[in-house]
C-alpha cells in the first residue's frame, strides 16, 4: 500500500515537477511523455542547446552537455524520439542522437547517431543498425510488444 502511494506520488508530482523545470525555468525543448530519471545531469550553463524528443527515455547518471568550456563554444544537442539512453552514458556538445536509438551504459558519444541503431563504447560506435524500437526505446524487433501504459 505505502509502496503504491509513493510510486503515485512520484509519477504526479516529481516527475511532472521536474519536466515543468526543466521546460519552463531552464528553457530546455523536451518531448512529450520523455522520462527522465533522477541524476540525471543536464547542461545548465546552455540550457536552451538541449532538445529531447519524445517518448525518450533517460537513465540514472547521464550527463548532456551543449557547451565546451575550454574552447568557448556552445553548441546545441538534440536527442530524438523512442530513444533510450543508458546509464552513465555522456553525450557531447553538438551531437545529433537520431529517432529510435539505443545508446549503451557508460558510452562516450561523440559524434552524430544515425536512426534506428544501437551505438556503445567510448567513443561510441554503431553496433546494430535497421532495428525497431518503441516508446523510451523499447525492442519491438526482439518480441517485445508495445507497452500501452503511459
Amino acid at each position: 500500500m505505502i509502496a503504491k502511494l509513493r510510486n503515485l506520488i512520484f509519477r504526479k508530482v516529481v516527475v511532472k515537477s521536474t519536466l515543468w523545470w526543466y521546460r519552463t525555468v531552464y528553457g530546455m525543448k523536451i518531448g512529450d511523455h520523455t522520462r527522465i530519471s533522477r541524476g540525471v545531469r543536464m547542461d545548465r550553463t546552455n540550457p536552451k542547446g538541449v532538445t529531447i524528443g519524445s517518448f525518450t527515455a533517460i537513465t540514472r547518471g547521464v550527463s548532456i552537455i551543449s557547451h565546451d568550456f575550454v574552447m568557448r563554444e556552445w553548441r546545441p544537442v538534440k536527442v530524438g524520439d523512442n530513444c533510450f539512453i543508458g546509464f552513465n552514458a555522456i553525450i557531447l556538445p553538438g551531437v545529433t542522437v537520431g529517432n529510435h536509438v539505443i545508446v549503451a551504459g557508460n558510452s562516450v558519444v561523440v559524434k552524430d547517431v544515425p536512426d534506428n541503431c544501437v551505438v556503445m563504447g567510448n567513443p561510441a560506435r554503431v553496433v546494430e543498425q535497421n532495428i525497431v524500437t518503441g516508446p523510451w526505446g523499447i525492442r519491438l524487433d526482439k518480441g517485445n510488444e508495445t507497452p500501452v501504459k503511459y
